[in-house]
């Protein structure tokens, strides 16, 4: 068996609750606190950017309004992510996989993605997330791993990406 390759401690969207969840920011302080690998929820926007975001909704975590998954990434990269947090991080957008990727690779770090698909789309979120990581993390040694609670958006990730090893997340 292959020894583990991520850390053993893995900072939960970014710096948990220390800046706005799934933001460059947050993963920026999850850093400076020491942390080498990071867990990101990604679901598509309307248009099939894989985005991070862990709710359904806008709500929660950002100034927007509807379901995420039926927006456009036009529409959703102008949403304010940051400022329900605190002032500090008002304006700090919602990243794309790619920036998020980009960050990790650039610093040496790893990363957790828990496919969190909008309800309907599972198989076809594992199918795009699979597809852009196999991009995102071509000739790298160690690939992100995948993890979800939905079987199919696994299913999705192993069809486009059967070399990226997945966990399946249980309550």
């Amino acid at each position: 068996m292959t020894p583990w390759p991520y850390p053993r401690w893995i900072a939960h969207r970014g710096a948990g609750k220390l800046a706005p969840e799934n933001t460059l920011a947050a993963f920026r302080l999850g850093a400076a606190h020491g942390y080498r690998a990071f867990e990101c929820d990604v679901k598509l926007s309307a248009d099939g950017v894989p985005f991070l975001l862990h709710d359904a909704t806008l709500e929660r975590t950002s100034n927007g309004q509807g379901t995420a998954g039926e927006r456009s990434w036009s529409e959703l990269s102008r949403v304010d992510a940051g400022g329900w947090h605190s002032r500090s991080f008002a304006g700090e957008p919602m990243p794309t996989l790619q920036a998020i990727a980009q960050f990790v690779q650039r610093n040496g770090f790893e990363l957790n993605i828990e496919i969190k698909p909008t309800p309907g789309t599972e198989h076809a979120t594992g199918v795009a997330v699979g597809q852009a990581c196999t991009e995102l993390w071509r000739g790298r040694t160690t690939p992100p791993l995948f993890s979800s609670f939905r079987p199919e958006a696994l299913q999705g990730a192993r069809d486009s990406a059967p070399h990226i090893p997945r966990a399946l997340l249980v309550d």
